[in-house]
């Protein structure tokens, strides 16, 4: 055996084995072996071992009961098996079908994919239960539920298409054929409708290693790329001939490619915008009779972008990374009263009263953002800004489309326009925005807003009562708020966003450190006892008068670093370990979670968050299952774990302690972290915290 082998196979002797430890072995680069691939799928699919099954009646009594069988016995008579073997696999397939129906009050179609998919499952020689409890973990975690025509899995489909390839895009357009005459089959059983089984199954040892349900998007999207030159040497064909060849561009993958297809659909996907994946993920898997609030995608003119993903990805400097160059069509008047300073500002008035002008405008947007990425300053990728209100984006949408009919890749559009950054910042626009002027701001004076003078004073107000005693009696004496310490987290995403040079990085660090080496306020020296606050002083009033421990907040962030028990990523060990090796070795443990950690100067890092009955650590995954310690924190100094409303996956946890008078509680520090499914997260940590008190 060789090495993944044996690492795969010792993986599997522990009783708490999971996808995360899978993947830290073969790290998206190595299929299962086979003797291994079922006890490997069972591992990354089944978070439980019941036997759903064993409810099942054994009556066939369904009102589509006589097609379903029909399908069944069709399929079956196409395999090569002898007679005993087909009438076995018929049993099971047509069980656990009429199963899943009954159980999930669903109704069975024909060409819907199921059978398909059922079939590398039974290629594995498992008990009837175990294929049910895996096909059940696919249809839920890794098919999308809305295969249907003109569903938004292929309205998304097609905006990716567009972002990456929008001359491949037109053509299929020009032609009138759309994702779901040709794609259907790939969705709906991960093509193990089109491909063979040899190919099949090491696509789905890839896929499912990686638990990303949205890799069949840039499989599918890989699908074409590689035959873009001949999908538009045949744009004078006839419709049906182009659909045919589309269709089977599968059937001609062999296994020896796999690999290399699988990590160049995780290239694509690396250099595609990712807040579409969790506005879209609830929307597109998940149990078939879920119910949510309906995202329409089909009349959406290029891929959205979360205000979040743009102002998070500013100071991203990680090769291959998404960097976006922010255009901002909002017209002048709108622009000069408030804009961020990374904008290039392109009005959209004048795509029709000065056409002349506006071309020049275009080319002077394409040698700036050439000069920028030369500087390392921004990205290609373009993402547009329109004001967020409807009867004026109708311009926004007619630059964009000027761009897409030049084949221009990598364009998108943010989400809510100018008004989602000004909410996104809220108070903090004041440092964050340049030219803000909330007299003429539209967003300010829309019906409702916040008078921003009150803001203002609030502003000022809530830096004064997180700052020190001694700083809180400076700031009150002085009353001048363009002179206050500036602690919160949108000033220094601020400072990186104007200062776009070299030296960004460093800067942002000593600002954090040696705050007030940056501060037009004057310092006195003055000795600070730094200390703990120990179990036996809280007398229950850390929690008086808060709000819950886990509550979705639109909070703000405070720097600092006290000298806590434990401390982040400076002063910990920074010496490298086996990630498995290390989790499992943790006393106490409780569970880990995959994770990003998110500093403050935007980069983020895949990571794992530890938590024990007492503290949680954070390792930085490094590679080849290798890590370090990042952050380690008692859960004794964690005050507050908050969420953005929008962004319920960004968690931060906040830690601090009472004034003296034990009222009054002050931000010390925090951590910030992108969790996949937060909310199980915090609800398990939430009730350790409660546990400490």
């Amino acid at each position: 055996m060789d090495v993944i082998s044996i690492q795969l196979e010792t993986a599997l002797l522990e009783d708490d084995c999971s996808v995360n430890e899978i993947y830290s072995i073969c790290r998206g680069k190595y299929t299962f072996p086979e003797f291994l691939r079922a006890d490997l799928w069972t591992c990354c699919l089944v978070t439980h071992k019941t036997d759903a099954l064993s409810h099942f009646d054994e009556i066939y009594d369904l009102p589509f009961q006589k097609l379903l069988r029909q399908d069944c016995q069709n399929f079956i008579d196409t395999l090569g098996n002898d007679e005993g073997d087909k009438i076995s696999v018929l049993s099971d397939i047509e069980a656990i079908l009429t199963f899943y129906c009954k159980n999930r009050n669903l109704k069975y179609e024909s060409n819907n994919g199921w059978i398909e998919t059922l079939m590398p499952i039974l290629s594995l020689k498992l008990k009837r239960t175990e294929i049910y409890n895996i096909f059940e973990a696919i249809r839920d975690t890794f098919i999308p539920k809305d295969n249907i025509k003109h569903g938004n899995v292929y309205h998304v489909f097609r905006l990716l298409i567009l972002y990456h390839d929008p001359e491949l895009c037109a053509v299929l357009d020009t032609s009138k054929i759309t994702p779901d005459m040709y794609a259907n089959q790939w969705f709906q059983s991960l093509f193990a409708s089109t491909c063979q089984l040899s190919v099949v199954l090491p696509i789905w040892d890839l896929y499912f290693q990686q638990s990303d349900p949205f890799l069949v998007f840039f499989l599918s999207l890989i699908m074409l790329v590689n035959r873009r030159d001949e999908i538009i040497g045949m744009r004078k064909d006839d419709k049906t001939s182009i659909i045919k060849f589309l269709s089977n561009m599968p059937c001609e993958l062999q296994a020896d490619d796999v690999v290399d297809f699988c990590s160049l659909a995780q290239f694509y996907s690396s250099r595609t915008p990712s807040s579409f994946k969790s506005e879209m993920l609830n929307q597109l898997f998940g149990q078939q009779t879920s119910v949510e609030e309906p995202i329409v995608m089909s009349q959406a003119l290029c891929l959205p972008v979360s205000v979040y993903e743009l102002i998070e990805n500013t100071s991203q400097t990680k090769e291959g990374a998404v960097r976006f160059f922010l255009v901002d069509c909002r017209p002048v008047d709108q622009y000069n009263s408030g804009h961020l300073a990374t904008a290039f500002h392109l009005d959209s008035n004048l795509m029709l009263t000065e056409p002349t002008s506006f071309q020049t405008a275009v080319q002077g947007l394409l040698r700036a953002q050439r000069s920028a990425i030369d500087a390392n300053a921004s990205g290609e990728h373009l993402c547009f800004l329109g004001s967020g209100r409807i009867e004026e984006d109708q311009y926004t949408h007619m630059i964009i489309a000027f761009f897409l009919q030049k084949s221009t890749q990598y364009v998108s559009i943010l989400s809510g326009g100018y008004a989602a950054i000004h909410d996104y910042f809220g108070d903090g626009m004041f440092d964050c925005l340049e030219d803000h002027d909330f007299t003429r701001c539209l967003v300010c004076n829309k019906p409702g807003a916040v008078n921003r003078n009150q803001a203002s004073n609030l502003f000022h107000r809530h830096s004064i009562a997180t700052s020190s005693p001694h700083q809180q009696s400076q700031m009150k004496d002085k009353q001048q708020p363009q002179q206050k310490q500036q602690f919160d987290l949108f000033s220094k995403l601020s400072f990186a966003m104007k200062t776009k040079t070299s030296d960004v990085k460093s800067k942002l660090f000593d600002y954090i450190a040696h705050p007030a080496a940056n501060s037009s306020v004057p310092q006195k020296q003055e000795e600070v006892t730094e200390r703990h606050v120990s179990m036996s002083e809280k007398n229950g009033k850390r929690y008086r008068n808060l709000p819950p421990v886990f509550g979705l907040d639109e909070d703000y962030d405070h720097g600092g670093n006290e000298n806590n028990e434990f401390s982040s990523s400076d002063e910990v060990d920074s010496n490298r370990v086996n990630i498995q090796e290390y989790i499992k070795s943790m006393p106490e443990l409780v569970q880990s979670f995959k994770c990003q950690e998110v500093q403050i100067n935007g980069a983020m890092y895949d990571s794992y968050l530890i938590l024990t009955k007492k503290r949680i650590e954070v390792i930085r995954d490094l590679e080849n299952g290798m890590g370090k310690v990042s952050i380690k924190r008692p859960l004794s100094n964690i005050v507050k774990i908050t969420a953005k409303k929008r962004y319920r996956d960004l968690i931060t946890f906040k830690y601090g302690a009472h004034d003296e008078n034990g009222e009054n509680l002050i931000i010390t520090d925090m951590d910030r972290f992108l969790i996949p499914n937060s909310q199980e997260a915090t609800k398990i940590i939430s009730k350790y915290i409660l546990q400490q008190l």
